[in-house]
This record gives C-alpha cells, structure tokens and sequence, in this order.
C-alpha cells in the first residue's frame, strides 16, 4: 500500500464528531473529540513494532496534524508496556516482501519526525518497556508522563546496532552527552524515576496518578489556543532540537551499514533465542 492510499485508510471514519478512526494491524486511532488517541496493539511481543505499523501510525500523526478537529494527540502502548523498537521476529518475513533497511529506517525517521514537527502537542503515556525506537517516540512527543515502573532503554549495542530515531540528538538535547553517551554505549536500563532527574520525561506518577496526569493534560490542551500552542512547540522545538535532522541522517547511514553486519545477525539471533550474543573478535 502506498502513502497515499494507507493516509486515507487513517482518515476514514472518526472526522470531527469522533469515532474509531483505524484499525490495522498493530495499532489502533480512536478520535474523542478534539484527542486523538494512538494505541500500539502488539502486547506478547512487548508492543514491538512490525514496518507496516511504523508506516501506518506516521501516515495517522501526519494525517491528525492536518486535521484542524485534532487538538491533541495520545501516544500510549497496550498492556503493560510502551513500545519496544523494530519487531525482530518480523524482520525475516520483511526482507522476503523487499523491504530494504532504508526503507524500514525512512519509516521510523518519519514517525518521529511527524511527532516532532506536528502542530499539536503530542503526549506519550509510557508504562513498562520503552526501548529501542519507542524511546526516541516517547522523547520526541511534547510531554512524556510515566508509570513507576517504565524505563528507556537504547539496547540497539546489545544486538550490534547502533541507536536510531533520532535518539543521539533527543536524549543528548534533554540530558546531556555523558548521559547520551551511558545510555547508547553500554545499553543499560534508565529507570523512569532517573529519566525525570534528567529532564527525559515531564513526570513519573503511579498507575492512577498516571491516567490522571494524562487526562488533566489532554484537556488542557484540548480547549487551549491551537495556533499559541503550535507556534510555543516550534520555538521550543527549534531551540532545542537543532541536531535532530542531522542525527536521523547520520543514524540511517549507520544504521544500513551495521543491518548487513555478521554482529546484528548474531545479536538478532541471540536475542530471539534468548542467549548471550557472542560477537566477533
């Protein structure tokens, strides 16, 4: 399916009267009102995403932003996680469709950035895992609130990989490089309590201070001034994430290189089988 045709499938069915907008496979939009509520759906594999669901939910994040009903958008995960990256187990039926590592990296790329450059605020709602490229998701949305027992963790060098989504630039922005550099090298857990001591996220609450925090936020903004509220994201944003295109250019061409590595081949294979990679000398 093309971009065309996959925005025009997010677009049918809720409008500014509300409703289920897209149902598909490994996520859900629902519009309530002036919110557009995003869900990733592919909870026994820890919300992993598959490359037709990070092309789907960017055509749904462009499509919301030109539609004037959307006041703001709510990126959330099913279950007890947020997102964990790229779906491995996917990858093989992938590359037998032809999808190339440019193209999975294009779509990633164009899910952040279509979070990013929205002109509504974005909030993502983060419990359990966010790892992989939902940390650069949860990053790169306007507020991010999480549960007390949420973590980011940038794994890619545990599996031969390096980070992508614009991760370099986004957790760099926040926290700083030492930080960055801790987070992307030795791909250790960053607990939600440490990610707000270094500005990653807006605030860590409990499960129902979570939903509350949200839900205050959301209306907030639901009734807010759009075009003040557009306006306040792109100067935030432009002070801000001045090396975000650099890096997601910089992240893509690495990025292809190391997905045709013997090292990611034995990573992947590692953690599918749930081992210790044991990579090359």
């Amino acid at each position: 399916m093309d971009t065309a045709s996959r925005s025009d499938s997010v677009r049918g069915g809720g409008g500014a009267t509300g409703g289920h907008i897209a149902t598909t496979a490994g996520y859900t939009a629902v519009q309530d009102g002036r919110v557009l509520r995003i869900t990733i759906t592919n909870p026994k594999r820890k919300n992993a995403l598959s490359y037709d669901t990070m092309a789907g939910l960017g055509d749904t994040v462009l499509a919301a932003s030109q539609d004037p009903a959307v006041r703001v958008i709510v990126l959330t995960g099913e279950g007890g996680d947020f997102c964990t990256g790229a779906d491995l187990a996917a990858a093989p039926g992938e590359k037998e469709r032809g999808i190339t590592p440019e193209m999975t990296m294009d779509v990633a790329n164009r899910m952040i950035k279509a979070i990013v450059d929205s002109p509504v605020p974005v909030i993502a709602r983060v419990k359990g895992a966010a790892a992989g490229v939902g940390v650069a998701f949860a990053l790169a949305a306007d507020l991010a609130y999480a549960s007390e027992d949420a973590y980011l963790l940038l794994a890619f060098i545990n599996i031969g990989l390096m980070p992508d989504g614009g991760a370099a630039a986004l957790v760099a922005a926040a926290a700083g490089r030492p930080l960055a550099a801790e987070m992307a090298l030795l791909g250790e857990r960053l607990s939600a309590r440490k990610a707000v001591e270094h500005s990653l996220i807006a605030g860590v609450y409990s499960d129902e201070e979570l939903d509350a925090k949200v839900e205050a936020a959301v209306a907030k903004l639901a009734h807010g001034p759009r075009r003040a509220l557009e306006l306040t994201k792109r100067a935030l944003n432009a002070a801000a994430l001045t090396s975000l295109d650099a890096a997601l250019a910089a992240e893509k061409a690495g990025q292809c290189e190391l997905l045709g590595s013997a090292d990611f081949a034995e990573g992947a294979a590692a953690m599918l089988q749930k081992r210790r990679a044991v990579f090359a000398e």
